[in-house]
């Protein structure tokens, strides 16, 4: 089914207001996916997909988007450029599409990774996350080296907001992005992963760690916790964590930023686990 909109209708003020308003698309189920990998990504994994919007006019719309368009069965509508750029986050100009796709929230409690006896799986926990766009970094990183959910603890930034689903570029769609309150939700979400056979580590990164992440042994199952960004990582975490391990730093920096520091603790797990299965 394909329309076509040049007016703001009561449609086009719905799908604006996903772009800045949080409370909208948690109530609606709904959020706004932007750019061609993060589309192509959804699409790939069969997100469920609301509405496609795409741009009247000239210039014509590109292969990539015509293609898309043509093969999917997802309701179409076409808006003028006008509205489209409305709809786009500015710095990137007049989107040609736009896909309206439903929200999924797997919840914790029924979150089991990994097989007792075959998987030693990463999660990473990310607490109380400031930037959408650190958010999307950091499950981007999480999908690159092969973690198995990320756990979003306390009111911290939307996995939905469109700055956090481009930054993920695709990856928010191909992982499970889990919310919890706080650490006694993640603790509990450990020991059932003991229950199931799978031993597993809580491990936070910290300036003060007590050694160097490649001094520890990542080959186990592992929860990787990533702090605030700003306040770092809160007594409750540091209680809650069984080991604290540090990056060594040179240079001047006083720390890395949340999204390097777990690009860095993942790819020493993964480091460690390529090099033991050698």
């Amino acid at each position: 089914m394909t329309r076509r909109v040049s007016t703001r209708n009561a449609s086009v003020q719905v799908w604006q207001a996903y772009l800045n308003n949080r409370t909208k698309r948690h109530r609606d189920g709904r959020f706004l996916v932007q750019g061609v990998r993060p589309i192509t990504q959804a699409v790939a994994n069969d997100w469920p997909l609301e509405t496609l919007l795409y741009r009247l006019g000239t210039p014509e719309l590109s292969n990539w988007a015509r293609e898309l368009l043509d093969t999917s069965d997802v309701p179409q509508v076409g808006l003028v450029p006008e509205l489209m750029a409305e709809l786009g986050e500015k710095a990137s100009g007049i989107p040609e599409l736009v896909a309206v796709a439903v929200s999924r929230q797997q919840e914790l409690d029924t979150f089991e990774p990994g097989e007792p006896g075959e998987d030693a799986p990463v999660v990473v926990v990310f607490d109380r996350p400031n930037s959408p766009g650190n958010l999307g970094t950091l499950i981007r990183s999480a999908d690159a080296f092969g973690a198995s959910g990320v756990i979003v603890t306390g009111h911290g930034a939307d996995q939905y907001d469109p700055q956090a689903v481009r930054a993920s570029t695709g990856s928010l769609f191909a992982m499970p992005v889990l919310r919890a309150a706080g650490a006694a939700q993640v603790l509990e979400f450990r020991d059932r992963q003991v229950r199931r056979g799978i031993p597993t580590r809580i491990v936070g990164t910290d300036e003060n760690g007590h050694r160097a992440a490649y001094d520890h042994d990542f080959t186990e199952a592992t929860i990787l916790v990533i702090g605030n960004e700003t306040s770092g990582m809160s007594a409750a975490w540091q209680q809650a964590c069984d080991d604290l391990v540090h990056i060594p730093m040179g240079g001047t920096a006083s720390s890395l930023g949340a999204p390097s520091a777990a690009a860095v603790a993942l790819y020493e797990i993964s480091r460690q686990r390529r090099t033991f299965a050698k």
